[in-house]
């Protein structure tokens, strides 16, 4: 595999962890509709809040914050997969769009931000 998706995968690892250690749980993780994707679902402990956050990894933040890859067309991908998961889940409760960025390469020398109301796919 290559570097760049194995600092990936350990950038959605410390995202869904820190996620966990917020309160939320779990529900997926690389959820698929076809090509599009989410990279994180969790939800609330008392169900009432589901998150959809995408994950943004980088070794540094020299060039650009890892938030600044996540362009219209990206936001829109994720609000039409957002649409098909909720309604194939039949998930009735308040969603919210984060960016969770990680900067680094190791467990101890990382950066996470979470971004909470990130963005608004109906707006993209």
């Amino acid at each position: 595999m290559a570097e760049h998706n194995d600092l990936g995968k350990w950038g959605e690892e410390k995202a869904a962890a820190y996620l966990r250690s917020q309160g939320f749980a779990i529900r997926d993780r690389d959820w698929r509709d076809g090509r599009r994707d989410l990279d994180i679902v969790a939800i609330s402990q008392d169900e009432r809040l589901l998150v959809i956050a995408e994950v943004k990894t980088r070794s540094s933040a020299d060039l650009e914050e890892p938030e600044q890859a996540v362009d219209r067309k990206k936001i829109r991908n994720i609000g039409i997969a957002a649409d098909t998961y909720i309604r194939q889940f039949a998930i009735d409760c308040e969603v919210r769009f984060d960016i969770i960025s990680v900067v680094g390469t190791d467990d101890t020398h990382c950066r996470i931000e979470h971004i909470e109301n990130a963005f608004n796919p109906l707006l993209a």
